[in-house]
């Protein structure tokens, strides 16, 4: 196993905190899924332009390779090895009424979280069959849900053309992994193990074996905050009857890239403040002040269309889920009050 060569291009927290001996400390050691630093880093040393450019394999991978994987987490999340976290699903303690009940400014309200099977690897690390059983316990429990959560599981694989098509409408399909989740090994015996459920409102929606083994979403147009997360949470607590998912009090829950560690929780809303964002800098420092994202409203890189923009909570280790939806919330109150008196 040899120190990878890295260029100028390689500027991801991968390549500043793998020295060469950070790398020989580590280069013998093996999870208990055979995974090793080489296959942490590959990503990230196959693809240059990478942000983070490190994936772990499994729960273990995060103790066994600590003195990598430490640092970045410390420097992204600004969060220390001795810190523990915190989780708090409970709707009641949010403080969240509509903030466009006349649906003026928030387009759409999304609130997502990844999870994944205790006693596990991760999809990095997984064999076929541990992810062909983990789609086989996902679907059948996704599909024992009741009331408003009811709907149907659509398995990748042999997927009908008109089911491929409804779901590309619904932008609810999600396609073969991009190139730094294929170096990070995560679309292996694509698309095998991996599909999509949805319930009838079209409101509720659970990704299986993508990047996480679960990627559970809430979502529906308008701007009730509240009622996208309590949907959320009751959601999480059914799946919690049945299965069981990898957490652990310091590093919360478990997720291959560590970028998402702790809440994995992504809230945010699609908002049209056309007049705010002509002026960046004002935009940006709100955003900065209650630690919120901006993207283009196809995600990540993407441009803004018409004065639209995706905010999203940008802490998640260290935080609340709750806190990770006030965050949201607070700023996006902020925002249309400037948005309104600059009208």
């Amino acid at each position: 196993m040899e120190y990878p060569k890295f260029t100028q291009e390689h500027k991801s927290l991968m390549a500043k905190y793998l020295t060469k001996d950070v790398f020989d400390s580590l280069k013998d050691k093996k999870t208990v899924n055979g995974f090793t630093i080489s296959d942490v880093v590959n990503s990230g040393v196959q693809n240059p332009d990478s942000g983070i450019g490190a994936y772990a394999g499994d729960e273990e991978s995060y103790t066994t390779f600590a003195p990598f994987f430490d640092p970045i987490i410390e420097e992204y999340h600004g969060f220390t090895k001795n810190d523990k976290h915190q989780s708090d699903l409970n709707p009641d303690n949010l403080d969240a009424k509509n903030p466009d009940p006349d649906n003026k400014f928030i387009v759409s309200t999304r609130i997502r979280v990844g999870r994944n099977v205790d006693n596990m690897p991760l999809g990095p690390a997984i064999t076929k069959e541990q992810r062909d059983e983990i789609e086989k316990v996902v679907s059948t429990t996704l599909s024992s849900l009741e009331g408003s959560l009811k709907g149907k599981y659509f398995p990748l694989d042999g997927m009908s053309k008109e089911d491929q098509d409804a779901l590309i409408k619904d932008h609810f399909l999600f396609k073969e992994g991009d190139r730094f989740l294929e170096t990070a090994g995560l679309n292996r015996n694509w698309p095998l193990g991996r599909g999509i459920y949805h319930n009838t409102e079209k409101t509720f929606l659970v990704w299986v074996n993508e990047e996480d083994q679960l990627r559970i979403i809430s979502m529906q147009q308008g701007g009730d905050i509240k009622e996208v997360f309590t949907r959320l949470t009751t959601a999480i607590g059914e799946l919690e009857k049945k299965m069981k998912f990898s957490f652990n009090e310091h590093l919360g829950y478990i997720t291959s890239c560590p970028t998402n560690l702790g809440t994995a929780m992504r809230a945010s809303v699609h908002i049209a403040v056309p007049k705010l964002a002509a002026d960046m800098e004002k935009f940006k420092a709100i955003c900065d002040k209650h630690h919120l994202q901006i993207r283009g409203i196809h995600g990540e890189h993407s441009e803004s269309e018409g004065g639209v923009y995706d905010i999203s909570n940008k802490r998640r280790l260290g935080v609340t889920e709750v806190q990770c939806v006030q965050d949201m919330y607070d700023g996006v109150v902020e925002l249309i009050k400037v948005e309104k008196s600059l009208a």
